[in-house]
């Protein structure tokens, strides 16, 4: 017995001795490029991601914001290549100027993923993003709720964000039979650069000037751009009275539906799209696949000449009006009930949860 114990030890000694040295895990750095934080979506991502990707196994979270920049944004994204980050989560400036990074980066073999603003390059490992098309038509069908002719304002996003014309392409699929009815008259159309809520309320301010405030609805975009129209709306005594849209469900936007003085903000839960997002980078910088189904870059861009399939993710989004703001926003947690509630009689308001 004795004999047969010592062989044993033996044994192990010399497996352990001869066996080959496992090396650790790779660290793994996520890189995060924010366009701006005026938004105030992008800020609370950013936490969301960081914390997300630490859970996932990241060993480090880097991030930088371009101020609305675009070179600034791209000498960035090479920076982060330059630190040594296995993929890069990018919210862009401008969807066409982000190709030259995502090429670069493409090319030193670090994967980028466009979040929720495409980015315009067949290098491109994912697209990230909700359904914007149908943002676009929850938005026009939730002010059609409210009017269903007259004299109708648009407001369109960033025109460098490839967002923007998904979302108006969705919004025309709504009004353009109405138009061509003679229903509907545009009487103001106009982009709004970095999708800002004061160039919103000067563009808006103008409208109403040429028009001797004759506007009876406002398409509006997004949350910024929808919240700049009813400034404009405001100072005339036409909040409220105007049915004004948005999106994003942001503590501004959802507060003023509670006042009556925003019509619709389409939600889009980051709580879906952040995890997407994170999971796609990690399996990317760890060199597994995503499994995303593919999408023409031609198709989601409209253009006709571009070239190149790029693996997508869309999501599905929620139309947010004052009759299922409690429900959507409030308890699932995603604006808290004080800050959309400020404005509203506590008699008036629907129970804290």
């Amino acid at each position: 017995m004795k004999r047969v114990v010592f062989m044993m030890v033996v044994a192990a000694i010399a497996i352990a001795f001869f066996a080959p040295v496992v090396a650790s895990a790779a660290p793994i750095k996520i890189g995060l490029s924010f366009a701006e934080f005026e938004i105030e979506r992008w800020a609370r991502e950013k936490d969301k991601m960081t914390e997300l990707a630490k859970k996932a196994g990241a060993t480090e979270v880097v991030y930088q914001v371009a101020n609305n920049d675009a070179n600034l944004q791209n000498s960035q994204i090479e920076n982060m290549v330059a630190q040594g980050v296995k993929a890069i989560i990018i919210v862009a400036v401008d969807g066409e100027a982000a190709a030259t990074a995502v090429d670069a980066a493409a090319k030193a073999g670090i994967p980028c993923i466009a979040y929720d603003r495409l980015i315009k390059s067949s290098n491109l490992a994912a697209y990230i993003t909700f359904d914007n098309v149908e943002v676009g038509r929850q938005e026009a069908l939730g002010v059609l709720d409210v009017v269903k002719k007259g004299r109708f304002a648009l407001l369109g996003g960033s025109p460098t964000d490839n967002n923007a014309h998904l979302v108006r392409r969705g919004q025309m699929l709504v009004l353009q039979p109405l138009i061509d009815k003679g229903d509907i008259k545009i009487v103001g159309d106009q982009f709004v650069d970095g999708w800002s809520q004061e160039k919103a309320l000067t563009i808006m301010e103008n409208i109403l000037t040429a028009n001797q405030n004759k506007v009876d609805a406002v398409v509006a975009s997004n949350d910024s751009t929808g919240l700049g129209a009813v400034e404009a709306l405001a100072a005339q005594g036409l909040a409220g009275k105007v049915p004004v849209s948005g999106q994003d469900a942001t503590a501004a936007a959802c507060a003023a539906i509670a006042e009556g003085k925003f019509t619709v903000s389409v939600f889009k839960d980051i709580n879906l799209l952040s995890p997407k997002a994170v999971d796609v980078a990690m399996k990317l910088a760890q060199g597994k696949s995503t499994g995303l189904k593919t999408r023409p870059l031609a198709e989601l861009t409209g253009d006709k000449a571009a070239s190149g399939d790029i693996p997508c993710s869309f999501l599905p989004v929620v139309r947010v009006t004052k009759a299922n703001l409690y429900d959507v926003v409030i308890k699932t947690k995603f604006q808290p009930y004080d800050e959309v509630y400020k404005n509203v009689a506590e008699g008036k308001r629907p129970p804290k949860p």
